[in-house]
């Protein structure tokens, strides 16, 4: 294929600013996909993507228009999945940034169009949804030339809904977006920017060819892993797979090699041929840094094997997920994993669910803390149960964003509250026109990661838009808060918290575990401590059974005998009971402050 007409490129924007419609009009338009079969969302395969109406994994499709061929990448548009974002622009030379003209520029339109400039893509910027009443597109396509510096003339005015423009979209990619570069005579050197696991064929890689050409019937070379393969199946989607002889330097399509080792074909890895092969990998991907922790345990024991490998299974299709094993008094054998955020959690932990039938607790989220120790040693710390005592910890230091807020001018004040309150330092404010403000903040991860997403939205009735970044560790006054039923820690429940708020923070579990815990026979006191110190305490009183019934009249001694009989057993028990805590109290306890 003569690559002068091909053009590869991602299609990029805030959430809900219309990404995936503009993916269903191009399939449209460009009659990839037939009337009769359209629907909506139509590359959004997973049920929790229609389900959610979000975007959770970057899909890629093959069109053609007016003698080029076009390569789609539909990428997600949550700030948790940044990286899928990231690994698509690895694969193109250029981007389609979309910018709803009902609501300008978002905190995340900003982040995805620095992350292209980054990646030295070219861009084409399109104000979308001009048919809603609300659409001001002149004024938008002012703010973006102020804020992103594209002037206001290149600005494409498009409707993905009635797909008003799109042809002129598709116009100016093919004019705007230069075409790959790569040299078909070279020895091949294909990158996987994608996998994921099919039970009956095996591996199913997204693969971008740089030079050199990938074919059907010559054996290859995962370089990385070191493994010779024989290929399957070398295809396109069209969005359906569609089997071709070769890729040349520039296509992207699949690549079947019936991999059964989830390991030999991870994103990143190069493709190249056994024979004659190439001698350097290509770059590759950095893999990305989890923020936020939690355990995640099989409700059944036995299931723990099956977690293992659909966990294997899913880290093929998401690179950014961590796991190691661990075990905990409460909840038995179980993993700790590590997410980008906490709808990243919320995701994995419903896919695993779904895709393996595996019923899984998960604990309460936690980050990474740095502990400096008395002998000077660091010791990096993601469960708050693997914490040293007191008395060995000189300082514990915790990770910091950089946050950024984009609102209208009417909510600042209430916003600058919410920040305060998370222990939040204002860096800048700044206005992006008279109605909209930029607010940055250093705020501290833990207290981003809980709810503060909820309560800013909830704040503004939905208005503000969040991004963020690692700012680095600073040193905090933080302590561990455990929680003792009958004078017992339950590893579930420890958390780290800063000095100021453990005491409300035990107070409130306290309470919440005694509406939870089922009576026992015998008294269960609650108890949040710091160390030895206890800072809190609930007791869940007894089941008692009348001993009395049988003794009316007589003497006050036979009653006050049969009393102290059951007095002395409910002292026995309590001293060799253990409190039966039931797997749906750990669920609700942990459920995020309700």
């Amino acid at each position: 294929m003569d690559l002068a007409r091909i053009r590869n490129f991602s299609i990029i924007a805030h959430i809900d600013h219309g990404k995936s419609t503009l993916s269903d009009r191009i399939l449209e338009i460009t009659g990839a996909v037939e009337a009769r079969d359209m629907r909506s969302q139509y590359l959004d395969s997973m049920d929790l993507e229609r389900e959610r109406g979000i975007t959770i994994k970057a899909q890629n499709v093959r069109v053609d228009w007016k003698g080029y061929t076009l390569h789609l990448i539909d990428t997600p548009g949550h700030v948790d999945f940044g990286y899928e974002v990231s690994r698509s622009l690895a694969a193109c030379e250029g981007v389609v940034l979309v910018v709803d003209a009902a609501q300008g520029i978002e905190a995340q339109t900003l982040a995805n169009c620095y992350l292209a400039l980054e990646h030295d893509l070219e861009i084409v910027a399109a104000l979308n949804k001009i048919d809603l009443p609300a659409a001001d597109p002149d004024r938008y396509a002012m703010e973006i030339e102020t804020v992103l510096g594209i002037p206001a003339e290149q600005i494409l005015r498009i409707s993905a809904k009635t797909g008003d423009g799109i042809d002129g979209l598709l116009d100016a990619i093919c004019e705007r977006i230069p075409p790959p570069k790569g040299d078909p005579d070279a020895p091949l050197q294909a990158l996987i920017f994608d996998s994921q696991y099919d039970q009956y064929r095996g591996v199913v890689s997204s693969v971008r060819v740089m030079n050199g050409r990938l074919n059907s019937n010559s054996k290859l070379l995962f370089m990385q892993a070191g493994t010779p393969q024989e290929p399957i199946e070398v295809g396109v989607r069209r969005p359906v797979p569609t089997p071709v002889d070769e890729l040349g330097p520039g296509e992207v399509g699949y690549l079947i090699a019936g991999i059964k080792e989830v390991a030999q074909a991870r994103s990143g890895e190069t493709v190249t041929t056994f024979h004659h092969g190439a001698t350097e990998p290509l770059h590759g991907y950095s893999d990305p840094k989890p923020m936020v922790f939690c355990g995640l345990f099989p409700i059944d024991g036995d299931d723990f094997e099956l977690m293992r490998e659909s966990l294997e299974k899913l880290k093929l299709n998401d690179a950014s997920i961590t796991y190691s094993p661990e075990s905990s008094g409460a909840l038995g054998f179980g993993f700790r994993c590590g997410f980008l955020g906490l709808l990243h959690m919320e995701i994995v932990k419903e896919r695993l669910e779904r895709e393996f039938n595996l019923a899984l607790i998960a604990t309460a989220p936690s980050v990474e803390y740095r502990v400096h120790r008395t002998n000077g040693e660091v010791e990096l710390i993601d469960n708050p149960a693997d914490l040293p005592m007191p008395q060995s910890i000189d300082y514990i230091e915790e990770p910091y964003f950089r946050v950024s807020i984009i609102t209208p001018k009417e909510y600042t004040g209430t916003l600058m509250d919410l920040c305060q309150t998370r222990r939040g330092d204002m860096t800048k404010l700044e206005y992006l026109s008279p109605e909209r403000v930029e607010l940055h903040y250093k705020i501290p991860l833990a207290e981003v990661v809980v709810d503060f997403f909820d309560q800013m939205k909830s704040r503004t009735q939905g208005y503000a838009s969040l991004d963020y970044e690692l700012s680095g560790y600073e040193r905090s006054n933080l302590v561990k808060v455990d929680l003792l039923l009958n004078g017992i820690a339950a590893d579930a429940f420890s958390t780290i918290v800063h000095r100021d708020k453990a005491f409300a923070y035990g107070n409130r579990m306290c309470e919440k575990l005694k509406e939870l815990i089922p009576r026992q026979m015998f008294d269960v006191p609650i108890q949040a401590a710091i160390g030895g110190k206890i800072i809190a305490r609930e007791t869940v009183k007894a089941k008692r059974k009348d001993v009395l019934a049988k003794c009316y009249g007589g003497d006050i001694t036979r009653k006050r005998k049969l009393l102290e009989k059951q007095k002395e057993g409910k002292k026995k028990m309590k001293s060799i009971g253990r409190v039966e805590v039931p797997g749906d109290v750990f669920i609700s306890a942990l459920k995020l402050d309700d």
